[in-house]
C-alpha cells in the first residue's frame, strides 16, 4: 500500500521514546508498503537524521516549527486563538500546503497520523486516516499545571488545557480509526469518545539490538534513571523524586553506591547534580544500550500519567531489573516480584532498591523475567503486524 505517514518530530532512535516508535514502526513497515514521511523540525541539524530514514521511506519531506514554545507570537496566538500552544507550536503552514498538494499529486491508499496535534495539517479528504495516541497529552499538561505551576497563574495554563482536551476529542472523533498504546489509555479515550472504535497498538522494543551487548558488573553498584528526555517534565519529576527522597534512603545503607543521570536535554539544576561525588550526570549517550549494561538496577519513580514507558522496556530488554511505581508501568502487563517490582511510595522504592541490590540472585531473576516478557509481548517486529489488518480494512473503504 501507499502510505502518507504524519509525525510531528523526526523518527530515529537517538532521541526520545515517541521518535523511537516512529523509526521501528516505518522500518518494519517498509518491508510491506510504501512510506512518503512528512515531518516538523526546529533546526538545520536534524536533517541528519534524512538519509537514515530515506532507507525506508519512498519520500521525506520536513518543514519548519519554532526553536522554543514560548515566543511572543506562540502566546498571542495560544491566548487569543483557538488552539491551544502544543498545537500552535508544532503548526505549520507550509506542510498544511504541501500535504494539500501532495493528495492532489499522489493517489494514496491512507494517511497515518501519530499524535493529534499534527491533524490540524490535514485539511478535507477522502483518503482513510488512521491516528494513533501515544499518550492523553490533557492528562500529562493538567499534571504539570497541578504540580508545577504556581498558583495564581493555574487558570491561565488550566485554559490551556482545556483547549488540548477540546482538540483531542474532535480529531479523535475526526479519524476513520483510532488507536491508544495501552488499556489505560484507551479507557481514558472512550470516556471523551465512547460511541467510538479505539484499537491498541503498544510501544515496542527491537530485542534482538539490546540483547547484542552483555551486562557488566560494575563496582560500586549504580542504580540508573533513563535513558531518556528531560524536555518531558514527568521525567524531571521522577528524577526529583529519586534524588531528594529515594536516595538519602538507600544512600544510609549503601553509602557505596551512586545515582546514574542519563539523558538528553538536561535542565541546568540537573546537570548541575554532577557536583555531588555520589551522583553521576550523562547527557547524549551515544548507545543507550551503555547504560542499562553498566548499571545495576533501573529505578523510575513516575507519578505523572502519560508517556511512552519505552525506557522501561529498553531496560527490561536489556536484562536490567526495574523497580517503578504503578504508574510507570501501567500498560505493560507486568506482575510485581515476578518480572518488576512495584513501589509508590519513597520508602517502598528505597526499600526495593536496597533489596536487589543485596541480593545479586534475586536482581538476576527479576531482570531476566523482565528480558522474557518484553521479547514475547513488546517486540517490535510482532508489534507492527498489527497495523496490517487496520491497514487492510481502512483500504476497503475507499
Amino acid at each position: 500500500m501507499k502510505i502518507l505517514m504524519l509525525v510531528p518530530y523526526l523518527p530515529t532512535i537517538t532521541m526520545s521514546g515517541g521518535q523511537t516508535r516512529w523509526y521501528n514502526i516505518i522500518k518494519y513497515l517498509a518491508k510491506k508498503h510504501d512510506i512518503t514521511l512528512f515531518s516538523l523540525i526546529k533546526d538545520e541539524s536534524e536533517r541528519q537524521f534524512i538519509p537514515e530514514l530515506k532507507k525506508y521511506c519512498k519520500k521525506v519531506e520536513v518543514f519548519y516549527r519554532p526553536k522554543k514554545p514560548w515566543t511572543v507570537r506562540n502566546i498571542l496566538l495560544s491566548v487569543f486563538g483557538p488552539f491551544p500552544l502544543l498545537v500552535v507550536r508544532n503548526s505549520s503552514l507550509e506542510e498544511r500546503r504541501a500535504i494539500k498538494k501532495e493528495l492532489l499529486k499522489e493517489k494514496y491508499d491512507l494517511i497515518h497520523a501519530e499524535t493529534f496535534y499534527v491533524m490540524p495539517h490535514l485539511g478535507k479528504t477522502n483518503v482513510p486516516t488512521i491516528l494513533v495516541e501515544q499518550t492523553i497529552w490533557h492528562d500529562v499538561y493538567k499534571h504539570h499545571v497541578v504540580n508545577e505551576i504556581p498558583f495564581f497563574l493555574r487558570p491561565f495554563f488550566m485554559q490551556d488545557v482545556l483547549k488540548v482536551k477540546f482538540w483531542e476529542k474532535y480529531y479523535w472523533s475526526k479519524a476513520d480509526r483510532l488507536f491508544a498504546v495501552s488499556e489505560e489509555d484507551r479507557d481514558a479515550m472512550l470516556a471523551l469518545v465512547p460511541k467510538k472504535e479505539v484499537g491498541i497498538i503498544p510501544n515496542g522494543v527491537d530485542c534482538h539490538f539490546f540483547t547484542e551487548k552483555r551486562r557488566e558488573k560494575r563496582l560500586p553498584p549504580r542504580i540508573l534513571y533513563g535513558v531518556t528526555n528531560f524536555e518531558w517534565l514527568q521525567n524531571q519529576e521522577a528524577t526529583k523524586i529519586l534524588i531528594e527522597e529515594v536516595w538519602p534512603r538507600i544512600k544510609k545503607v549503601n553509602p557505596n553506591a551512586k545515582v546514574w543521570i542519563v539523558g538528553r536535554k538536561m535542565p541546568y539544576w540537573l546537570k548541575n547534580l554532577s557536583k555531588n561525588e555520589d551522583i553521576e550526570v550523562t547527557e547524549n549517550i551515544p548507545d543507550a544500550r551503555d547504560a542499562y549494561r553498566r548499571a545495576s538496577v533501573m529505578v523510575a519513580p513516575i507519578k505523572g500519567a502519560g508517556g511512552t514507558r519505552l525506557k522501561i522496556l529498553e531496560a527490561m530488554a536489556a536484562g536490567l531489573p526495574v523497580i517503578s511505581t504503578s504508574v510507570g508501568v501501567a500498560g505493560l502487563k507486568l506482575t510485581d516480584k515476578v518480572n518488576v517490582l512495584i513501589a509508590d511510595t519513597p520508602e517502598e522504592i528505597a526499600e526495593r532498591t536496597i533489596m536487589l541490590l543485596k541480593d545479586e540472585r534475586l536482581s538476576e531473576i527479576i531482570g531476566e523475567a523482565g528480558r522474557k516478557h518484553v521479547q514475547k509481548n513488546f517486540d517490535w517486529e510482532s508489534i507492527v503486524k498489527l497495523h496490517d489488518p487496520v491497514y487492510r480494512e481502512l483500504a476497503k473503504r475507499k
